[in-house]
């Protein structure tokens, strides 16, 4: 594949949907880390990059959002990073062999630069760690996803990129400040844009958050700061507390709704973060064609 997306441009490309949600269906216990189920229930795990693959998704994400040894450390696994990592890419490239990019997941460390918690080194070393760990499971890409801090974000480009030959794409949460056009750390698109750029990213995005009015918007404001390719994937509505239970309100059908907007705003990858599914990228996957 090479540094670059140049086999999606000039087109939309349908990505998936949220994993966690799928995994909890599936039997993991709520509070447990979804990442070890590459380990201990790897048909459960490879069952839901099939279910996206058999949706549509041309773009499949893995099971290693939180496959660091700073998010694994809570759950006494920080020496087992690079293992799960590497498995979560295995399991999606078998899921979807030739028939779908694998694009590899890292989200956040949990670690604030700001407040000490961490060094930046030490942030670098966790990324790197887990960049080529992903690229031995067999990756096309990697996926820097939900960050709100532009610095950690930096970071963890940086490391997939001079750690793998891989394109990185790059995408931030952006749902605060008085407009919601911020992440909590303050960050704007046109800042995301601006590293992205700087530090050769393959694409730049924005996920999670919001529902897909939301991110309409952001899109529009990524697309006007850059000519890089766009990378979007909304939550299914702002989540409701209803009888103790999280809900995310939109349906697959109301949520792909906003499908043609996300396209005109500049949208060049579209799927769906928390509470979206299967049948929510089979109407994405409709609303496109």
């Amino acid at each position: 594949m090479g540094a670059t997306l140049e086999q999606f441009a000039g087109r939309v490309t349908i990505t998936d949907g949220a994993w966690g949600t799928q995994l909890q269906a599936r039997g993991l216990p709520s509070g447990a880390c979804p990442d070890t189920w590459n380990l201990e229930r790897p048909e459960a795990v490879e069952a839901v990059a099939r279910d996206y693959l058999a949706a549509g998704s041309e773009v499949v994400l893995t099971n290693t959002f939180r496959a660091n040894r700073f998010a694994l450390e809570q759950w006494g696994l920080a020496d087992r990073a690079a293992e799960i990592a590497e498995a979560g890419a295995s399991l999606s490239r078998k899921a979807v062999g030739d028939a779908a990019s694998v694009f590899a997941s890292i989200g956040p460390t949990g670690k604030l630069l700001m407040m000490g918690q961490v060094r930046p080194d030490e942030l670098y070393a966790a990324f790197a760690e887990q960049a080529r760990a992903l690229a031995r499971g067999g990756a096309d890409a990697i996926l820097c996803e939900t960050f709100t801090d532009l610095e950690e974000a930096k970071l963890a480009l940086q490391a997939a990129r001079e750690n793998t030959d891989l394109p990185v794409v790059v995408s931030m949460t952006f749902d605060s400040g008085p407009d919601g056009t911020a992440t909590m750390m303050g960050i704007h698109p046109a800042d995301l844009a601006r590293l992205a750029e700087q530090a050769g990213a393959a694409a730049v995005g924005a996920n999670c958050g919001a529902g897909p009015e939301h991110l309409v918007k952001i899109t529009a404001l990524l697309r006007s700061a850059t000519a890089l390719p766009v990378w979007v994937k909304p939550n299914a509505g702002v989540p409701e507390l209803r009888d103790g239970q999280t809900v995310f309100p939109l349906g697959p059908e109301e949520f792909a709704r906003y499908v043609p907007a996300l396209i005109e705003a500049g949208a060049n990858f579209i799927g769906g973060c928390c509470g979206t599914t299967p049948d929510h990228i089979r109407a994405v996957v409709a609303a496109v064609k």
